[in-house]
């Protein structure tokens, strides 16, 4: 049969991947690196300690029959030797043998584990059935090329060998747990498990539950659970208590929370494990409940200062620190692996510690430093012989504390091979380069960049907030440049964001970057992606996604995109720090100065959106998306790009129009700042009805998830006060000082436009209004006053959101792009740029 990857013919497609495979993968004596030396011994450990190969081909056999039950016998799976790969983790495509009649498997894939099995079968299934695999909320997967049943395409005669260039592939970020992970259950678990093997991952970070253990370490150390009543956060907060940056905010944790969440964790395990996953789980990084401080008064603890509470309030911030030379902090760090090994009756000897993450150290003397970092690492050790530690390396980014020395020290503390850094920010802020190595650690290569062995990391989303962003081409190279360079300690590549389900793109292309030894050339790679994406190739899309690649996808601006949108994230500030337009300037002629001379300096409290490409070339391709929609209608991955793609079009177009709203204002023209507030809330209502329209854009379920999780009412209620506040204040605030966090996690949801964003910004449009008619100044203290209880009220209201998706999104669509976008002034769109 014809492939079904329509684009190509077999032929093509054959030539094609038997050129690129058996030129790019090469033997594990070309593809290590110093870092994978180092790290050899745990290697050969993990690899002793791995499940029966009966259990990880049971395990992946059952992510086949979720994901596409009707070619559960189309496919045999088979355990190989690393010695059968190279000498590297592989996995191998070819044509069963035993291959007769319809009904016998067609396709033999070989792996080292489960993982690598899984990712073979996905790589089958993007680049033989051109089919494609991502969240549901991001359109799910794309099955509809797969040809039926007995009539796969057949890979070449010789069969497809690809090898992993370096041994891992991480996953996570401390805080995803928080921001999307918060409120799941077995089910969703399930679904993103089979996601990670499918998806190459085998280094998964694993800390749900650790709060029912840590309840039994302390009361070994005499804390009671009223003690740690304020010591652990609130369920969508607990990442940060974690981290030792908040106590009490949220909670306090029901005892059926730690005691489901640690069930649900164990389940967790044990399926990363059945696949032939190496699960990271949490070490003791000092932080300690205020209680501990009294038992042990000789204990040197220090508690640290405000980390963003309004008024340094000490009943959420302020929290205590164990200082890692004092004896007491290998006591309860071994303590604390003990009790994980008791529970989960296993480990895969990596603990991640993050003990000054946001945190920084009370003295810079390097030896300090260093021996702080020797203790950390003995408290692991001595509960585990053979535990690395695994550490994020956000804090070399953006804290000037850590200078080379300080750095040095740290790092050096550890015997080699121990320590493994993620490089958490590295395709935008890559640390590798500018350290020599991270000074000979191994690190991560990650979209966020961290670990000192090196691990390339990609961070790429904060918050989880919704905005279409990346840098694909930083992607499709960085992680190869990295591994090729000259002494590299890189052992890994990996995916640090802050919240998922979002931007599926750039997911797809760092997931294949595990497996990838040459640079990928993304022009013609986003070709076949839209081709997978939608089952079909379309040329309006591809041209559509061509301008996608060199715009959204295209931020070599060196920032990093926390969603600052005026709709989302309403600039809190006197509209008299926001300046009009310079004089002798006109609507229609180019400006006589620079546009980032439009706006004057402001105060802190107006974050600034980001503004990196093109807006014009952007609605072009939006025009694109909506010229196919009849053909590509019935596709959901289609529909959620398209619902994205117009819903990040209109909020650009948002904040061109709010600067149109205080223009008028400098001008004291009341009817034109009534008819732009008007015609702002009415593009808030329409954004809400487009956003509406797919289900990956809905606030009803995250609030619905939560309530679910909860026993009884009362947790009902403060699961749901916890989701909600997420979203939007995320800290404390007072009656007229809003949270320093306010809208952080920010999201374009619909529910939340209509119900929170939009009244938001009615008030403050009502105050302009009432400051040109009384000619009196803005009351800003009265805008501050009114939108803090909205946010209250509307944080503790219990109203209920859909769960599911209403109204048709390519008719939404035109009917938006008509409204606002065809007619739009576009030298005043890419004017908004000035607010980068």
């Amino acid at each position: 049969m014809a492939s079904a990857f329509p684009a190509i013919s077999t032929t093509t497609l054959l030539l094609l991947f038997f050129f690129f495979f058996f030129t790019s993968c090469v033997l594990s004596s070309s593809s290590s690196t110093i870092g994978v030396g180092y790290i050899s011994r745990l290697l050969e450990l993990q690899d002793r300690e791995r499940a029966p190969p009966y259990v990880q081909l049971s395990a992946a056999r059952g992510v086949l029959r979720r994901l596409l039950p009707s070619h559960s016998s189309s496919f045999d799976f088979q355990i190989v030797s690393k010695e059968q790969c190279g000498g590297a983790s592989c996995f191998m495509i070819k044509n069963h043998p035993s291959f007769r009649r319809q009904g016998d498997p067609q396709i033999l894939i070989s792996g080292v584990t489960g993982v690598e099995i899984l990712a073979g079968l996905h790589w089958y299934l993007k680049n033989w059935c051109g089919s494609h695999i991502s969240w549901d909320k991001t359109g799910g997967a794309q099955l509809v090329s797969v040809p039926k049943a007995g009539l796969l395409s057949r890979v070449g005669d010789a069969g497809i060998l690809v090898q992993r260039p370096v041994p891992w592939n991480y996953y996570q970020n401390a805080v995803t747990s928080s921001y999307s992970l918060a409120w799941w259950d077995w089910k969703r678990w399930e679904k993103e498990v089979d996601m990670m093997a499918l998806q190459g991952i085998n280094l998964p970070l694993a800390f749900t539950g650790q709060e029912a253990i840590w309840q039994k370490v302390f009361q070994k150390f005499n804390i009671s659970k009223s003690n740690l009543d304020d010591f652990f956060g609130g369920p969508a907060f607990l990442a940060w208590s974690r981290m030792g940056n908040l106590h009490g905010w949220g909670g306090p944790l029901p005892q059926s929370w730690l005691d489901q969440q640690l069930i649900l964790q164990k389940a967790i395990l044990d399926r990363m494990y059945e696949l032939g996953m190496t699960p990271v789980l949490p070490a003791f990084s000092g932080n300690v409940p205020a209680a501990l401080k009294t038992i042990y008064p000789s204990a040197k603890i220090t508690q640290l200062g405000n980390w963003f509470s309004v008024e340094s309030d000490p009943r959420w911030t302020c929290t205590y620190l164990l200082d890692a030379t004092d004896p007491l902090f290998i006591e309860i760090g071994r303590a604390f692996i003990e009790q994980q090994l008791k529970e989960y009756g296993r480990t895969s000897h990596i603990y991640n510690c993050d003990t000054f993450d946001e945190n920084t150290p009370p003295v810079d003397d390097p030896e300090y430093i260093s021996a702080l970092g020797e203790t950390i690492f003995k408290g692991m050790q001595s509960g585990d012989k053979d535990g690395v530690w695994l550490m994020q390396g956000w804090l070399f980014s953006y804290d000037p504390f850590w200078r080379p020395a300080q750095m040095k020290a740290l790092l050096h503390s550890v015997p080699a091979g121990r320590l493994v850094v993620l490089d958490l920010f590295a395709e935008v802020k890559p640390i590798w380069t500018t350290t020599e190595q991270f000074y000979g650690v191994p690190y991560i290569w990650k979209i966020l960049n961290r670990f000192v062995m090196h691990y390339r990391c990609m961070l790429h989303n904060f918050a989880g907030n919704v905005e279409m962003y990346g840098v694909l081409d930083a992607i499709a190279s960085g992680p190869i440049d990295a591994w090729t360079s000259e002494n590299s300690t890189m052992v890994g590549v990996g995916m640090s964001m802050e919240g998922i389900e979002q931007n599926p793109v750039v997911y797809d292309l760092m997931s294949e970057m595990a497996f990838q030894h040459n640079k990928v050339d993304v022009k013609g790679w986003i070709n076949q992606y839209s081709t997978r994406r939608y089952g079909r190739s379309v040329p309006l899309v591809q041209d559509a996604w061509s301008i996608l690649h060199h715009t959204i996808y295209n931020c070599t601006d060196g920032a990093y995109d926390k969603n600052r949108d005026v709709i989302v994230a309403f600039p809190d500030v006197d509209p008299s720090f926001i300046a009009r337009r310079p004089q002798g300037y006109h609507q229609n002629e180019k400006p006589l100065v620079s546009r980032r001379a439009v706006l004057k300096e402001i105060t802190d409290s107006f974050e600034r959106p980001h503004l990196w490409y093109s807006t014009s070339e952007v609605i072009h391709a939006l025009e694109l998306f909506i010229a196919s929609g009849d053909e590509l209608s019935d596709s959901n991955t289609y529909r959620y790009d398209l619902v994205d793609l117009t819903r990040q079009a209109l909020a650009k177009y948002a904040n061109q129009l709010f600067l149109k709203v205080i223009e008028a204002y400098h001008l004291n023209d009341i009817l034109e700042v009534v008819g732009r507030s008007q015609k702002f809330l009415e593009l808030v209502e329409d954004m809400d009805t487009l956003l509406a329209c797919h289900d990956g854009f809905l606030l009803g379920p995250w609030l619905e998830s939560a309530k679910k999780l909860a026993q009884d009412k009362e947790q009902e209620k403060q699961f749901e006060w916890n989701a909600r506040t997420q979203i939007t204040m995320w800290f404390d605030n007072t009656e007229e000082e809003a949270s320093l966090l306010r809208d952080y996690g920010n999201k374009y949801w619909s529910g939340l436009l209509r119900d929170y964003y939009g009244p938001r910004a009615a008030i403050y449009f009502k105050y302009l209004i009432k400051s040109l008619e009384e000619e009196s100044e803005f009351e800003l203290k009265k805008w501050r006053r009114e939108w803090i209880k909205l946010t209250n009220d509307w944080q503790n209201s219990r109203n209920t959101f859909p769960v599911k998706s209403t109204g048709n999104a390519v008719n939404t669509c035109r009917l938006l792009y008509d409204k606002y976008l065809r007619s739009a002034d576009i030298q005043s769109l890419e004017e908004a740029a000035i607010m980068q």
